[in-house]
């Protein structure tokens, strides 16, 4: 694969400029991007037409410039992964610890 491309999704959200145009409408082609699967709500679209609306929520899996998908999403609906941290049992601590000094 080559450097700077990869795959994405992209959210298409109520409100978006892609909602109520078709895939070619969208110039996604321009920008070096290729969809390859629309999901709207549980139905999954394979290699979806190019004359297909799009809809508020769906999602597109494309390929491409990641950049340029990068571009696409709006800095507020973008989110940062941030790992879920717990806390540890203090009685399981208790016990690796007593298994690792004996």
């Amino acid at each position: 694969m080559s450097k700077g491309y990869g795959v994405s999704e992209i959210y298409i959200p109520e409100g978006s400029k892609f909602v109520g145009r078709t895939i070619t409408e969208t110039r996604l082609s321009e920008h070096d991007i290729n969809v390859l699967t629309l999901y709207r709500g549980a139905k999954i679209i394979p290699n979806p037409r190019y004359e297909r609306v799009l809809e508020p929520n769906d999602k597109l899996l494309c390929f491409g410039k990641l950049e340029a998908m990068r571009g696409m999403i709006p800095a507020k609906t973008r989110r940062r992964r941030q790992p879920e941290i717990a806390n540890l049992d203090p009685d399981a601590v208790a016990a690796v610890v007593a298994d690792v000094t004996d």
